[in-house]
């Protein structure tokens, strides 16, 4: 169940939602299965950002035909700049506990293509794939896939620092334009086979640099 406070002013002065309150519950919200209200906590002092206020998904996924997972999004206010801070959680049921249980979380903030993602279809189906941007120079992303484990909890089998670069007019996200490299890393692709591509029309698909183009790149993009 879901319940949202009143509306409440953002750091750039603005109206936003209010607090949310999520619970996974059997019994009107008695006692929560688990209670959801830490997606956005942090390690630090409690800030502006440490309460979810929009709801942006919550939905079952499949990692098998035999295994479902709660999936859920959430989203702070946004700061002056118009960032926010979102926390996703995978979440499996226990039979034997009656209650759902996380097996996977992450945060990221909003500006800069952050994704995370989990797969539905394909050969890396029911993995979840982050893109996150690294902190020094050449600026990209740090691409990271993790997948389930024998105790059913996520945990990463590949990170490396993609070959996309921040602001280099790809239209893809940066997810679908390392996908070539992500597979090819796992050994689940190599160069003469078909291009993994992304849903979404990809009218002359080639790869520069190890990085999957849709289109021409700006005359200024790195070849």
């Amino acid at each position: 169940m879901a319940s949202q406070g009143p509306d409440v002013e953002d750091p750039g002065g603005n109206t936003a939602p209010g607090k949310l309150h999520l619970c996974l519950t059997r019994n009107s919200g008695k006692t929560c299965r688990p209670a959801l209200d830490d997606l956005l906590a942090g390690p630090d002092q409690p800030d502006a950002f440490d309460e979810a206020h929009y709801l942006e998904t919550a939905r079952i996924v499949r990692p098998s035909a035999e295994r479902a997972l709660l999936w859920v999004q959430v989203a702070s206010v946004h700061a002056g700049n118009g960032d926010q801070r979102v926390g996703r959680m995978a979440l499996s049921y226990d039979r034997t506990g009656d209650r759902f249980v996380p097996v996977f979380r992450q945060q990221t903030s909003r500006n800069n293509n952050q994704e995370v993602r989990f797969v539905e279809t394909g050969p890396l189906r029911g993995a979840i794939i982050s893109a996150v941007p690294t902190s020094d120079a050449p600026f990209g992303f740090w691409i990271t896939v993790n997948r389930m484990n024998a105790g059913g909890r996520y945990a990463p089998v590949l990170r490396y620092r993609s070959g996309t670069r921040y602001g280099d007019g790809n239209p893809l996200a940066v997810i679908d334009s390392e996908m070539p490299e992500t597979l090819r890393r796992l050994k689940l692709w190599h160069p003469g086979q078909a291009f993994p591509l992304p849903d979404r029309a990809c009218p002359r698909p080639r790869l520069i640099a190890q990085v999957l183009w849709c289109a021409d790149p700006p005359a200024k993009a790195p070849r």
